[in-house]
């Protein structure tokens, strides 16, 4: 077995440039990190769990989690095992009536279970040498970690300042949108009116 590195999620983050969600995980007790993109769905569902926010009903992973209860499992750790052709690879470590099994996942799945179950999060070494980042690497060398556009992890910082950054940006796109909306010159002719339904070029 591949000897692994304890994680701790650092920030979930949003793409300026396209708006897609990245995780960042940083090596306890050391200043490396490793960037991953995930959904928006699971980025919310992590974030929704950092923040300790409650919901009148269970999301996915909280019904995922209530299952594992509910058939007498438990999860004890989740790991991101593999990275290959730039997609990284997780496993979840399930406890049922004392054996132990292995079960395929998708990274941002385990890591929104493992603070839902506050799990060790832990990361195979040859994953951390090949896509981790520490702050004084010339990051403009380094292979992107998934993807060709993967972002340059920052220092650490608080999660929630972060995600409250995160809702500011969405906003900001609105605000920004009505600010230069020109008023005067609307044409409310049936000709504009059906041109409003088009997909924009």
């Amino acid at each position: 077995m591949s000897r692994m590195v304890e994680m701790v999620i650092d920030s979930v983050r949003v793409s300026l440039t396209n708006q897609q969600r990245i995780v960042v995980l940083r090596e306890v007790n050391a200043e490396r990190y490793l960037t991953i993109w995930i959904g928006p769905f699971e980025a919310e569902s992590i974030t929704i769990a950092l923040q300790e926010v409650e919901l009148a009903r269970p999301q996915t992973h909280d019904l995922l989690k209530n299952v594992l209860t509910a058939l007498n499992g438990r999860l004890l750790r989740v790991e991101v095992v593999a990275l290959r052709e730039e997609v990284f690879y997780g496993n979840l470590v399930v406890e049922v009536n004392g054996q132990v099994i292995n079960i395929d996942s998708r990274p941002s799945d385990a890591l929104a279970l493992a603070v839902r179950a506050r799990v060790p999060i832990l990361v195979a070494r040859e994953v951390l040498d090949e896509a981790g980042v520490t702050p004084e690497d010339d990051l403009r060398s380094q292979r992107p970690a998934s993807g060709p556009l993967a972002p340059t992890p920052r220092p650490a910082q608080p999660v929630e300042p972060e995600v409250e950054s995160a809702s500011e940006e969405r906003l900001s796109v609105f605000e920004d949108f009505l600010a230069n909306l020109d008023l005067d010159h609307i044409d409310d002719t049936e000709e504009d009116e059906d041109d409003e339904d088009k997909p924009e070029k």
